[in-house]
């Protein structure tokens, strides 16, 4: 990877990795062609979109950055993948299982969780799955809402290994104009099966 790292500011949340585990994950990275462009907001709470996510690979890039940077992010992932070895591996890694089945208490966990920490970052695919969708699913927009912080988009763009931050967005009132402004900004990029 040629690619500088983003220094990561001081008031972002920190994983407990150490320069071995940062190197396993810039060595992934490199191995895979990926490099990251934009800059780390010095902010200790966001909701971090990542679109598009269009594979299960987006997963695998994504935990690698996230180790190779040091940034401690929290996702949520489907109680299904979280069994055995790979569950314990997707905890380790800051994951949260959920039952997509009652998405209202889920928005209100999550909130509460930001709100009694001092720090954390919360990563989530607003497009809920790796198909296709018309609709984004509301729930990242209402977690940012609640918790009064705001929206730090991401961004896999396949066709040059490239994942990128930027631009953090103040969220208003107006769902529909917010969703709309979001998905114009990620609309550029392509995920490795589509884009958003």
């Amino acid at each position: 990877m040629t690619a500088r790292l983003p220094p990561l500011p001081a008031n972002v949340p920190r994983s407990g990795g150490n320069a071995f585990t940062r190197w396993i994950g810039r060595t992934v990275l490199r191995l895979g062609g990926w490099k990251i462009v934009g800059d780390w907001p010095d902010l200790p709470k966001v909701v971090m979109i990542v679109a598009p996510h269009s594979s299960a690979w987006d997963v695998v890039w994504g935990l690698a950055v996230k180790v190779a940077v040091g940034v401690d992010v929290v996702f949520m992932g489907k109680q299904e993948a979280f069994w055995g070895p790979v569950g314990w591996l997707l905890r380790r890694f800051g994951g949260l299982p959920v039952n997509r089945s009652a998405p209202g208490g889920v928005v209100e966990q999550v909130v509460e969780r930001m709100r009694s920490s001092e720090k954390m970052w919360f990563v989530i695919a607003p497009e809920g799955t790796r198909r296709a969708v018309e609709k984004w699913k509301p729930g990242f927009w209402r977690i940012a809402r609640r918790a009064q912080v705001p929206v730090l988009c991401a961004w896999f763009h396949y066709p040059n290994r490239t994942f990128g931050l930027g631009p953090v967005v103040e969220l208003s009132d107006d769902i529909t104009a917010d969703m709309a402004r979001l998905r114009a900004l990620l609309a550029p990029y392509r995920g490795r099966n589509r884009g958003v």
